[in-house]
């Protein structure tokens, strides 16, 4: 592919980005991770209270690439069976089984959002990193195939009853977390409070200029970017530093305020996690009109594609957040870049 076809969707990538932060204001920074997730291919964890505005932004982004969007919300009752297919008595008194959230949209199906994924049960987890991973699934002898689809799950952060923690190694098939907080500027806040078009959710959606991407070219260019955007033997070592890092920080002279760092790492980033970092970066760079990959491209994607992959001693866990947000600007802070 050309630099002029590169150039091309660089344009329409950034059309995108400024629709969606016409309708969801003060997010610039998730709005540009997610921009990258979908040209990387890559599954999304997202962080933040009720009411923040992110089934705004993913149905925003759904409208502007096109495709299906469905979702679920996560329930102590929920079962797997749930995801494929519903029962229901029709009007003639027999049961009838319709399609599910995973099936409604068949190949279709762009973008599919997990509303409270802690509160399912383990098993429904199960069932959606498998369908993650191999984006297929089998159901009434048939198998169903979602090449285009990209998941994005919601964790409640506030209730900790009748909830399962996504466990690491699950935490590690998603390819960033990123973090949704309401803006702090009294202005974007007044809008959001005063201003009426942000009320009505449906209206405010249909505003975005509709599929400005093509859903079901999305693979393909995400190859041409991944095998177009050099990366240098000398960033390749700054990035085996970071890994190595991760794995033993104080080898590298970081430390953490109030943390035995001694105790702290039970496991670093894994290589899929490194992996999905430098694809993330990739896109990153040529999305800033880049040819290769730069420090301050990994710097860009490095907490949200890391953070949630470092499994913790238990004594830790319940302040992991603000544990690995410290200890990961310690990494960038002390292993030199090139």
């Amino acid at each position: 592919m050309s630099d002029v076809q590169l150039a091309d969707w660089r344009n329409h990538a950034l059309t995108l980005e400024s629709e969606v932060n016409k309708v969801v204001v003060g997010q610039q920074t998730p709005i540009r991770l997610i921009t990258t997730s979908i040209f990387a291919r890559g599954h999304v964890l997202l962080e933040g209270d009720v009411g923040v505005g992110k089934t705004t932004l993913l149905r925003a982004f759904t409208r502007g690439i096109g495709g299906g969007y469905q979702r679920i919300e996560g329930t102590i009752d929920l079962m797997p069976n749930d995801l494929v297919y519903h029962t229901y008595l029709g009007e003639d008194g027999k049961p009838h089984v319709s399609p599910g959230p995973l099936l409604m949209s068949g190949e279709n199906l762009s973008v599919f959002f997990f509303n409270e994924i802690n509160r399912a049960r383990p098993q429904v987890h199960s069932l959606l990193l498998r369908v993650m991973a191999e984006r297929s699934l089998s159901a009434f002898n048939t198998e169903h195939y979602f090449p285009h689809m990209i998941v994005f799950a919601d964790r409640n952060q506030v209730e900790k009853e009748e909830t399962f923690e996504i466990p690491s190694a699950a935490r590690d098939r998603f390819m960033m977390e990123i973090p949704i907080v309401v803006p702090n500027d009294d202005a974007i806040m007044e809008a959001l409070v005063f201003d009426t078009k942000f009320h009505n959710v449906d209206a405010l959606v249909d505003t975005v200029k509709p599929d400005v991407l093509q859903f079901d070219e999305l693979n393909a260019f995400s190859s041409v970017i991944q095998n177009s955007i050099e990366a240098s033997d000398t960033l390749k070592r700054y990035a085996l530093n970071l890994w190595k890092a991760t794995k033993a920080p104080l080898d590298y002279g970081v430390k953490v305020s109030g943390v035995d760092m001694n105790r702290l790492v039970l496991s670093g980033a894994s290589p899929r996690g490194m992996s999905m970092m430098l694809r993330a970066a990739r896109v990153n760079a040529w999305l800033n009109n880049r040819s290769a990959v730069l420090p301050d491209d990994i710097h860009a994607v490095f907490h949200s594609t890391i953070a949630h992959r470092l499994v913790f001693s238990p004594v830790y866990e319940m302040r992991r957040t603000e544990i690995a947000r410290e200890m990961l600007s310690g990494i960038v802070n002390a292993v030199a870049a090139p």
